[in-house]
């Protein structure tokens, strides 16, 4: 059994997070940039997304988000699970927000090519899917290497 950590040390870095969603074909998962604002986990998408159209069949979701770092001997887990809502009011500001946690503040340094195609900022399509978790569960097993005494975030 692990020990908890303050879930800010994961949320605030730029980590990749697991989204996981429902179908009628069984669970499907989706690795995601988030944003922690407001007390909510918030991930960039868009109408014509399948996991976006899923929320919007069953809002019922899970995200996973690890920090690993195997040679530190570092591994905390953090698990929300809530139902998420697909938004279209202040999506490029917020979008931006994170953008700049992912790649930086200067954003004449941002790849053009991911801007056109990938981020798209102004386009109508766009969305942002809004977690704030019904549930949340921090793990911090960092002690894999060395034991328990020794973990630390």
């Amino acid at each position: 059994m692990g020990h908890g950590f303050d879930p800010e040390l994961v949320l605030r870095q730029p980590l990749m997070a697991h989204l996981a969603t429902t179908s009628p074909d069984g669970p499907r998962g989706t690795p995601v940039w988030f944003l922690w604002e407001d007390g909510a986990l918030w991930i960039p998408g868009d109408t014509g997304s399948h996991w976006v159209r899923r929320i919007g069949d069953d809002p019922r979701v899970a995200v996973d988000i690890v920090e690993y770092d195997n040679a530190a001997g570092r591994l905390l887990h953090l698990g929300l699970r809530g139902r998420a809502e697909v938004v279209a009011d202040g999506v490029p500001a917020r979008f931006r927000r994170l953008l700049v946690k992912y790649l930086g503040p200067d954003e004449a340094a941002w790849n053009g090519w991911f801007m056109e195609r990938i981020a798209r900022l102004e386009d109508p399509e766009t969305r942002m899917v809004r977690l704030a978790p019904e549930s949340t569960f921090a793990n911090n097993v960092s002690y894999f290497r060395s034991g328990p005494d020794l973990a630390a975030p």
